[in-house]
């Protein structure tokens, strides 16, 4: 044995494992092994016996087995020839450590001629790390075993009891497995739509890779790419497993194993211990990046749709929601507003600037916001100044000749900026500050950015008096394109399961073999382009705004959370898409993208009353709370109906009532990386039940949504974990769930159930029609006791904890700052007749400031009305009053407390 740094080197011998069980390779096997001066291992590996299936095997690997902290594990497995450079994602994207293996070496050439003999890396080393490394050494495979229980939570060793194959390492080609115990439930591989909900099912086959297809169609890759797991055992023991790469690839679930199918670049792993389900996500995002501060606005409600003609109809739609009542934060512009589908640019007779100004100096004054769309195809027209300047930036994507790549979308003949380029930044920064001059927006929608392209080719070219984009079939390709000669990026060995029907790679968007700066390859970045784009429009917006940036965008790669906000695409207004947006929300906000929502009523077909009532209930919910729809369905704003908009008062009322709560979860996410929208095992890891149901959500760790997601029904059956769940429309409603339990819940066409759970301490401001205006309200700090005790003897206080974060709401840091926020902690207990609320605050002058009072207390799960009030140690006196809603809660009202500083509030009931 021998040490080094923080790794361990144990050896000891058990019987390999057969020969011989993959079709594609029969694997590697051990000859070196070489530590490290930077305290990694290093395996190098040697092809046994080659095979040309897919095309040749890299004859030589090597692994390095890294602990980069007590709570990351990294396994990186690349060619041991250094000059052979293989992709990776690039740091600039997700910057982290560059792969260990650059420094020194201390030893050579440990030799294992035995291949029967095992080791491990981490087996002594304590309490510092979580996970022990072993491996075999022929066929190599390894496997990861968590240190506190010896359970192995990842094993890559063939055998016949886990009914796969060696490790395959190819030019184009990569398959590596692990085997899964039968209890083990599994989480994500998205971005799909999930008939099946968001557990995996055995039998599927997910297919990575960013595609222009509509979200309503289930089980086939969709518009981002997310190679990452999360896998809960039993007893509630959480870890991960992200594979940064961002390939094309196939990921077949068999239930008691997965196996990778990847098209190329490295396998780079890193494995997250948890060993809770939101340590992992926060352990996921301390590497990929922490998600973007959102602005305060993005969390009011948001109307859109493709087809709003002119300002005119703008306008109408925001006067009409302030007619019906109904809170509007922000109108949204679809490519309606541009000239003939050009980017940065008004249509001269529809959206003319000056209507423009007006109509946003207006919006703007009402405390609301504006959003328009850009997409990354920029028209070919000689005239057009932001064509011009890409040109002469010379940012554009080429293809395989060297010649800028020409596709097609909205506009007609396109060519995409290349965001990789080190001067796509300038460009994209110089035309979102030149458009913002004529038109105000507030944030920016990137979409079609898989790269959606209506054409496909090698190669394309214009036709001569061609009319591109047809008026009849504006989707329609009007180039002429080939697909010869073949080129083996446009062609790999192995063909991933694309749309559900092995489509070529290039279908629906440029063509694998075009170049991006440095002649990094399409076939590589495909996936990024997404990701690279919301950086780009991001940095921009910051610049030209000054202030928190919003961007909203279709594709996504794990890490882009820090950028932007993403919704599901283009569902469609059916009972099943409504139970799926639930599914996709829980899939972004696992790959640290917790800003999330799907288009509320449905994008595509046209919506009924009932549908677009029960999914305003459920979309005010949403992170992210926009209602969208396409131009060929009908207008579905949701004072259409008497019926949707009284939903909507009352769902979006308590929404807004929220806010503050909603707002300290955004905080919670850019500084931990915890989604806003959880699974409810996330909060209950240790109840079997929670690991099955996505019919229902929580917003962080207190509130709990449960929403009706199917015709006809005036009742729902909602799961509820152990304790007391109080109902936010109605404090009188409460659920004792005992150990947990199945409840049926009235809910009649103007009601969804929301329940706060015991041990919750929130805070409420008042409804209104922006957020500018709910922010001006008096607070209200609600606490939620146990109905009753669990504590049979009484001897422990019940207790209720909770958080706030305040700032300006578009600052663009968003910390803990002297004068610029105020972070408060409340903390609350009770035991036999008397019970205390305590609020610490750190950094109080924001709070103090702004003139923010807390003017009302409610206490759930009262036994009894309380006496002796006493607020700082004094007897409460008028204008302070204290009511007993007999049974439920305590109402003690006119206490103008400044939320900018401590306080205790004390009671007794004899």
């Amino acid at each position: 044995m021998f040490v080094r740094g923080v790794l361990v080197l144990l050896i000891c011998c058990i019987t390999s494992f057969a020969l011989g069980l993959g079709d594609v390779s029969s694997g590697y096997e051990l000859s070196a092994i070489i530590e490290r001066n930077d305290g990694s291992i290093v395996a190098i590996l040697d092809i046994i016996e080659s095979s040309n299936l897919y095309g040749p095997d890299t004859l030589q690997l090597q692994v390095t087995i890294s602990y980069e902290d007590q709570d990351r594990l990294h396994v990186h497995i690349t060619d041991y020839d250094s000059s052979y450079k293989r992709w990776e994602v690039p740091l600039e994207l997700i910057p982290r450590s560059k792969t260990p293996g650059s420094s020194p070496l201390k030893s050579h050439n440990t030799l294992f001629d035995d291949a029967s003999e095992t080791n491990s890396v981490g087996s002594e080393r304590g309490s510092s790390h979580q996970f022990q490394f072993s491996y075999t050494s022929k066929p190599f495979g390894f496997a990861i075993t968590r240190n506190s229980n010896k359970e192995v939570l990842f094993n890559s060793t063939p055998g016949s009891s886990h009914s796969f194959g060696s490790m395959v390492f190819k030019d184009q080609y990569l398959e590596i497995s692990t085997s899964l115990p039968k209890s083990a439930s599994i989480y994500g591989f998205g971005e799909s739509t999930r008939p099946d909900g968001f557990r995996l099912a055995p039998g599927r086959l997910y297919t990575l890779w960013a595609t222009d297809i509509a979200s309503a169609n289930p089980n086939v890759d969709l518009y981002g790419s997310y190679p990452f797991y999360l896998d809960m055992r039993s007893g509630g023991l959480a870890h991960g497993v992200f594979l940064l790469n961002s390939n094309g690839m196939d990921v077949s679930y068999q239930g008691i194993f997965i196996t990778y199918k990847v098209l190329g670049g490295v396998l780079d792993f890193y494995f997250f211990p948890g060993p809770s389900p939101l340590s992992v996500v926060q352990q996921l995002t301390q590497l990929v990046g922490r998600p973007a501060p959102m602005p305060y606005w993005s969390l009011g409600f948001q109307q859109s749709k493709y087809g709003y003609k002119n300002v005119s109809e703008l306008e109408d739609v925001v006067s009409n929601y302030a007619n019906a009542r109904i809170p509007l934060e922000v109108i949204w512009s679809d490519i309606d507003h541009m000239d003939k589908f050009k980017d940065f640019t008004l249509d001269p007779l529809n959206y003319p600037a000056d209507k423009m100004k007006s109509f946003l100096e207006k919006v703007h004054a009402d405390g609301q916001q504006f959003v328009l769309i850009i997409d990354p195809g920029i028209k070919t027209e000689n005239n057009y100044s932001t064509y011009q300047n890409g040109l002469e930036a010379g940012i554009y994507i080429k293809d395989s000749s060297g010649s800028l790549y020409l596709g097609q979308v909205w506009p007609g003949p396109v060519n995409f900026p290349d965001f990789f380029h080190p001067k796509a930044l300038s460009f994209w920064t110089s035309e979102i500050s030149k458009f913002h001059e004529t038109v105000a927006f507030d944030g920016l929608w990137i979409d079609m950015n898989e790269i959606s392209n209506f054409c496909s080719g090698i190669t394309c070219t214009l036709p001569p008096n061609a009319s591109c984009p047809r008026g009849d079939a504006p989707t329609q390709c009007c180039l002429i394109c080939d697909s010869s000669p073949t080129i083996k990026w446009d062609d790999p060995p192995y063909s991933i399961n694309k749309l559900g029907s092995h489509k070529d790679l290039g279908a629906l968007t440029i063509a694998t073999s075009a170049t991006h700066f440095n002649g990094i390859l399409e076939y590589n970045a495909h996936n990024l382009y997404g990701f690279s784009e919301a950086i780009a429009t991001n940095r921009a917006l910051q610049s030209v705004l000054k202030k928190r940036p919003f961007v909203l965008s279709r594709s996504t790669f794990v890490g882009s959370g820090k950028y932007t906000a993403h919704w599901t695409g283009d569902n469609a207004a059916t009972w099943n898409d409504i139970g799926y947006s639930i599914v996709g929300i829980l899939n972004a906000g696992l790959v640290g993208i917790p800003m999330a929502g799907a288009d509320i009523c449905g994008f595509v077909n046209d919506t009924t009353e009932e549908l677009c009532n029960r999914w305003i209930q459920l979309g005010a919910f949403y992170p992210f709370a926009r209602d969208h729809s396409d131009i060929h369905s009908k207008r579905q704003e949701l004072y259409l109906w008497e019926s949707v908009a009284q939903s909507a008062r009352k769902a979006l009322g308590l929404r807004y009532r929220l806010l503050p709560y909603l707002y300290t979860l955004v905080f919670e996410a850019h500084v931990l990386g915890s989604p806003i929208a959880r699974p409810l095992f996330f909060q209950f890891s240790s109840d079997p039940i929670t690991l099955g149901i996505d019919s229902q959500f929580m917003l962080g760790r207190g509130i709990l949504v449960s929403p009706v997601l199917s015709a006809g029904a005036t009742s729902v059956k909602a799961y509820f974990p152990k304790g007391s769940w109080y109902n936010l429309f109605n404090y009188s409603q409460v659920v004792n769930a005992g150990e947990g339990s199945y409840h049926v819940l009235s809910a009649p066409l103007d009601t969804i159930n929301v329940h706060v759970y015991e041990g919750s301490i929130i805070l409420l401001q008042e409804e209104a029609k922006t957020t500018a205006q709910a922010r001006k309200t008096p607070f209200t700090l609600l606490v939620a006791f146990p109905l009753q005790s669990t504590k049979a003897d009484n001897s422990e206080p019940d207790q209720a904890t909770g958080q706030l974060f305040l700032d300006n709401g578009d600052d663009v840091e968003m910390a803990i700052v002297a004068g610029k926020s105020t972070f408060l902690k409340y903390r609350a207990s009770t035991l036999n007749t008397s019970g205390v609320i305590r609020a610490s605050v750190m950094q109080g002058e924001f709070a103090l400031q702004k003139g923010l009072v807390l003017q009302k207390v409610v206490i759930l799960g009262m036994k009894a009305p309380p006496n002796n009030l006493k607020i700082n140690n004094q007897e409460a006196a008028s204008p302070i009053k204290c009511s007993y809603q007999a049974s439920s809660h305590v109402e003690i009202s006119g206490l103008s407390l400044p939320l900018g500083k401590d306080f205790i509030l004390s009671w007794n009931t004899m």
